[in-house]
Formats: C-alpha cells, sequence, structure tokens
C-alpha cells in the first residue's frame, strides 16, 4: 500500500532538478515503498534503483560513523526505515560537506531537522505549530509543487540585488572618477551637489524600485545554484561595470576639457558656454544611467528588452525619470543650476546614452574566467608575501 503521489509533483521534481536541486526522500515506510513512490514521482530514475547506498534503511546509516555518513550522504536520494534523528544526521552531515540544505516537514519529530537545515519549509495545512516555528517558510498548500515558486523567488531576489548592485556601482565609479579628475585639474567638477543629488536619487529610490522588483522567469531554473561562498559581485558584473564606466568615464571627460571646441561654443559668453557644456554633461550622464537600467536587467543576455511588457513598474520608472530629467534642464535651471539646451544638444546627450546599449552587447561577447576575481587577486597576493619573506 502507498499514498498516490499528488498531481504536478512529477513535474516540480523534474524542475528542481534542472535546477540543479537535489530532492531526497526521507520516510518512515519500509524501504520498497519508499522506492516505489519515489519512482513514481520522479525523485528515483531507473537507472538509479539499483545504485549502492543510493536507497538505504535509517538503521544502516545511523550506525555509520561521522566519517562515513558525510561521504554516504551525498549519494543517498531515498531513506525508508527511518526516525526524525536520522532525518536530523543527513542534514548535519550534508551541512558539513558544505552543502545548502532545505527540509520539508509537518510534525513535532521534525522540528529538530528544519531547525538544523539552512530553510526550513513547514506544512501550512497539517503541519503542527512547533514545525511552523522551527521553519522558516510555511507553505500553505502542503504541495510539494509550491518548493519550486519557493526556488524560483529566491533565485529572484538574489538576482535582482546582483542587479542593483551592478547598476549601482557604475554609477559611484564613473561620478566620483569625473568629478575627481576635473576638480584635481581645474579646481571644480561638473557636477554640483544639487545635480549629483539627483542622480543618487536615480540611482537608489529609483534604481532599487526599477530593478529589485523585477518579477522572476522560469529562466532562473535552468542556472545552476549559487554557492554557499560565492561572491555577490561576479566576474560578470565586474565585466559590465568597468565596461559602462569606463565609456562614461572616457566620453563626459572628453566633453569636460574639450565640450566647447566640439559643440562650437568657443564664440559664445565664457560664462554661458561654461554652463551649457556642464549642463549637456549633467544630462548626458543621467541618461547613460538611464540606458544602463537596460543593460542591468539582464546582465549575462544580449537581448535586454525580453519580458519588459510584462514589467510595467519597470516602464513607469523610466518614464517618470526621463520627464522629471526634462523638467530639470528646461524648467528648474536657478535650482539644479543647468541651462536650456537646444534639439541637437538634446540629440548629442541621447546619442551618448543609446551607444551604451551596442556597448553592452560587445562587451557580453568577452568572456570571463569562472575564478572570482576577488580569489585571483587574494592568490596574488599570498604569492608576492610568499616570495618576499623567501628574498
Amino acid at each position: 500500500m502507498q499514498d498516490p503521489c499528488r498531481p504536478g509533483v512529477r513535474n516540480a521534481v523534474e524542475l528542481c532538478r534542472i535546477a540543479g536541486v537535489k530532492v531526497r526522500m526521507v520516510t518512515g515506510d519500509n524501504i520498497h515503498t519508499a522506492k516505489a513512490i519515489a519512482l513514481e514521482c520522479g525523485i528515483l530514475g531507473p537507472e538509479e534503483d539499483a545504485t549502492e547506498h543510493n536507497l538505504i534503511e535509517g538503521k544502516v546509516f545511523r550506525a555509520l560513523s561521522d566519517k562515513e555518513r558525510e561521504q554516504v550522504a551525498e549519494k543517498i536520494t531515498v531513506m525508508g526505515r527511518s526516525s526524525p534523528g536520522d532525518k536530523l544526521l543527513l542534514v548535519q552531515a550534508l551541512r558539513r560537506r558544505g552543502r545548502v540544505v532545505a527540509v520539508t516537514g509537518d510534525g513535532t519529530n521534525d522540528a529538530p531537522a528544519l531547525h538544523e537545515a539552512d530553510i526550513g519549509l513547514a506544512m501550512g495545512i497539517q503541519g503542527t505549530e512547533v514545525a511552523k516555528e522551527s521553519s522558516d517558510i510555511i507553505i500553505l498548500d502542503d504541495n510539494f509543487a509550491s518548493v519550486v515558486t519557493i526556488v524560483k523567488w529566491g533565485r529572484s531576489v538574489y538576482a535582482n540585488i546582483r542587479k542593483f548592485i551592478q547598476f549601482q556601482l557604475t554609477v559611484n565609479v564613473a561620478a566620483l572618477i569625473i568629478n575627481f579628475v576635473a576638480a584635481t585639474s581645474y579646481g571644480q567638477g561638473p557636477l554640483n551637489a544639487v545635480q549629483l543629488l539627483w542622480v543618487n536619487v536615480v540611482m537608489d529610490a529609483l534604481g532599487v524600485l526599477a530593478l529589485a522588483t523585477e518579477p522572476p522567469t522560469d529562466d532562473l531554473m535552468h542556472r545552476p545554484p549559487v554557492g554557499r561562498k560565492e561572491s555577490l559581485i561576479s566576474n560578470i558584473i565586474w565585466r559590465n561595470l568597468l565596461i559602462q564606466a569606463l565609456y562614461q568615464v572616457t566620453v563626459l571627460l572628453v566633453l569636460d576639457f574639450h565640450g566647447k571646441g566640439l559643440l562650437n561654443l568657443e564664440h559664445d559668453d565664457p560664462t554661458h558656454a561654461n554652463k551649457v557644456n556642464n549642463t549637456l554633461i549633467f544630462n548626458a550622464f543621467v541618461l547613460c544611467q538611464i540606458f544602463n537600467e537596460f543593460n542591468a536587467r539582464k546582465p549575462e543576455e544580449f537581448n535586454i528588452f525580453k519580458g519588459i511588457t510584462k514589467n510595467y513598474l519597470f516602464l513607469g520608472i523610466i518614464a517618470i525619470t526621463v520627464v522629471l530629467q526634462i523638467m530639470i534642464i528646461e524648467f528648474l535651471g536657478k535650482f539644479a543650476k543647468t541651462v536650456r539646451l537646444n534639439w541637437n544638444q538634446w540629440l548629442i546627450s541621447v546619442a551618448i546614452g543609446f551607444i551604451s546599449w551596442p556597448l553592452a552587447a560587445l562587451g557580453k561577447l568577452i568572456p570571463v574566467p569562472k575564478t572570482p576575481l576577488s580569489k585571483f587577486l587574494r592568490r596574488m597576493f599570498h604569492r608576492r608575501r610568499f616570495r618576499r619573506r623567501r628574498a
């Protein structure tokens, strides 16, 4: 006798497998019953059902030493005739191996394993209060298929944080270098305090609303899981960040030093020409960030517009930012210390921002090493230190 699988469970298990999440079943049922259920749900494949240690009884696992238990825990897919203590031992063994462990359960006896796991998932309908209090997430419908939704949303939040960090660091690096170089060259930066404040509003408040609220997509389930110790800023983010920041710094510094000649402002009043040049630099810088927000949506993909029509909040924030930027340039000159720009100057600003799109696409053709930049720099530091000691 066995309980039938719920509809959608087999598909959910397959999606977890595609996402790099290994599903293990720990049950008090007989090992043969557990095997049949696992085969029906897709937890066990036909080629796995006879593998040693892939199927194991709780008393066998319990009798192993700590080291043996860690080695066997990696292979276990189904554990039958198990006690709540065996479930806890399995969680502890996997965590010692550096694995990120999520546990589902509904009974009071599952509370230790739910508490010990990195993520405890309690059942909201049949789960006891003790199990719910020991868990991190409560599954309201008691359906394993909801685990896929949890994984998808968790990955979406992590990906959105990375997107915002890439966007924010690009703005900070570019603004810092531009103002520092200009200030050290002739004592004054092209961006004043009010303009930098507006850039920070674009970067922080509006930027986080646009990028951190990106809804999850099915593509997230086709990515490998992120390691426990993996750096938040990946090599891909460093590549994109450096390309965009270098482009913005180069173009805007050229405008800062030679903008009057390039814009044919040499014959104008020097004070007015300087204001026009600085206004164009400020306008181009903000538009670069607006265009770069689209790049930040898809750090690894060429099609940065994929799914954008479904994200009304992103489109709305971009529209609000553009409207406010136009108002600052055209109507709030006294407040922001800017002057009105003509159509040619607006087109130049838009063109400077637009170039970041093809530049980002070309940058994604550049391969990046798998070793994180932080580890690479750490190794170089240790090598130099070791050579100095030997010398």
